[in-house]
C-alpha cells in the first residue's frame, strides 16, 4: 500500500511503502530501483528493509532531531543508515558487503574530491542500490568560510558526484561537522536540496576499536529508540564493526527505513565547467606521475642489469656526497597539505 503525507509549508511529501500485516502475513517488498540481492528472497534471518520513504526536497526541508525538529518521519524502532566522507575503496566495499549480507540499504554522503579520487567505488555504491547524496566538495567547516566559498563547496561537490555517477545524485545534503549556517541553509532552500542531520552518532572517527562503534550505537539507541545513524565509510573501525552493528539492530528489533528522492538534484552549468577542467587537470597530473615513475623504474632496472644507457637517453646524474634530502611522502590530491579533516580519526592510506 502506498500513502502520502504532507508536511507543513515546506511542501514535504513522503511516500511510505509498507506491508499491511492485518491483510497479509507475507511482507510486501518495497519499490526499489535496484532490487536487493537475489539471495535475499530466501533469507528470513536478516535485517532487511521495513519501508521506503520518498522525500520531496522542494524548498530544502531539514531532517534529524539533533538539529532540526520540523520533519520527524520515523516511527519508534526505525532507523536510517547513513555514511559520510567516502568513498574509500577498501573500507567502503567492506561496508557494502555487510549491507548486502543483511539485505538492507543505506544513504551515502560522499565528499566531492573523494568521489573524483575513487570514482569506481562510488559507482559501486550506486550500482548496489544505495542512495547517493552530497557532503560538499572538500569537507570545509561552513562556519569558518565565506558565503561565496560555502556556495562553491555545495555546488562543486554536487557537480563532482554527478560527474562520477554519470547521473544526478539525490538532492540530500549533509553539512561537514554538521556545521550549518543561515546563508548556506538559505542557498540549499533555493536549490531544493534537503538537509540531513542525525539522531545517533557512532563516533567511529574517535576509535580504532569496532567494539566501541557497536557500543556507541547500541547505547544511544537505548535512549533514542529511533533515528538517523551517522557512520563514516572511510573509517576502518566502521568497516570492521558493520556486520556486528547490523546484527545488533536485527536482534534488537530495529527496522531499517531507506530514503529515496522524489526528484534528483540538478547541477549548475558554471560549476560543471569548473569541475570538468579540474578533472582533466588532475588526470594529467596522475598520468604525468605514472610516466615519471615508469621511467624511473626502467632506468633503475637498466642500471641494475649492467646494460648501457640507450643512445639518446639522458644518463642518471651522479649522487652527491652530501646529506640526502628526506623523500616526501606522497599525498593524494584529496588530502592537501594543511587540510587534515580526515586525520581527525584513524583513516588509512589505502
Amino acid at each position: 500500500m502506498t500513502s502520502k503525507l504532507g508536511r507543513g509549508a515546506l511542501g514535504l511529501i513522503i511516500t511510505w511503502v509498507f506491508a499491511l500485516a492485518a491483510q497479509s502475513t507475507e511482507a510486501a517488498e518495497p519499490d526499489l530501483a535496484v532490487p536487493l540481492p537475489a539471495a535475499c528472497a530466501a533469507k528470513t534471518d536478516v535485517l532487511g528493509l521495513s519501508r521506503v520513504v520518498e522525500i520531496d526536497t522542494t524548498a530544502g526541508p531539514r531532517f534529524g532531531a539533533s538539529q532540526y525538529k520540523d520533519n520527524a518521519f520515523l516511527e519508534d524502532g526505525e532507523v536510517v543508515l547513513t555514511f559520510d566522507d567516502g568513498p574509500a575503496h577498501k573500507y567502503t566495499l567492506a561496508v557494502l558487503d555487510a549491507l548486502d549480507a543483511e539485505c538492507t540499504r543505506a544513504t551515502f554522503f560522499p565528499v566531492g574530491r573523494m568521489a573524483l579520487a575513487d570514482p569506481e567505488t562510488l559507482r559501486e555504491v550506486a550500482k548496489r542500490g544505495h542512495t547517493v547524496g552530497l557532503h560538499s566538495w572538500s569537507h570545509k567547516n561552513f562556519k569558518s568560510i565565506s558565503t561565496a566559498k560555502g556556495k562553491e563547496e555545495i555546488e562543486l561537490g554536487l557537480s563532482a558526484v554527478n560527474h562520477v555517477l554519470g547521473a544526478p545524485p539525490a538532492p540530500f545534503f549533509r553539512f561537514p561537522y554538521l556545521a550549518d549556517t543561515k546563508t548556506a541553509l538559505s542557498h540549499l532552500e533555493t536549490r531544493n536540496l534537503g538537509v540531513f542531520s542525525i539522531e545517533v552518532d557512532s563516533r567511529d572517527f574517535t576509535t580504532r576499536n569496532p567494539g566501541n562503534v557497536l557500543r556507541n550505537v547500541v547505547n544511544q539507541l537505548k535512549t533514542a529508540r529511533k533515528g538517523i545513524i551517522l557512520f563514516h565509510d572511510l573509517q576502518p573501525s566502521t568497516a570492521s564493526a558493520m556486520p556486528s552493528v547490523l546484527a545488533a539492530l536485527r536482534t534488537g528489533g530495529f527496522k531499517v527505513v531507506h530514503l529515496i528522492p522524489k526528484a534528483p538534484a540538478a547541477t549548475l552549468p558554471e560549476y560543471d565547467a569548473v569541475l570538468a577542467k579540474e578533472f582533466e587537470r588532475r588526470k594529467g597530473v596522475v598520468a604525468s606521475a605514472a610516466v615519471s615513475e615508469a621511467a624511473a623504474g626502467a632506468a633503475k632496472g637498466t642500471e641494475a642489469s649492467g646494460q648501457a644507457t640507450p643512445k639518446g637517453d639522458t644518463p642518471p646524474v651522479a649522487a652527491s656526497d652530501g646529506p640526502k634530502p628526506r623523500p616526501r611522502a606522497k599525498k593524494p590530491f584529496w588530502r592537501p597539505a594543511g587540510d587534515d579533516w580526515q586525520l581527525r580519526g584513524y583513516i588509512g592510506d589505502e
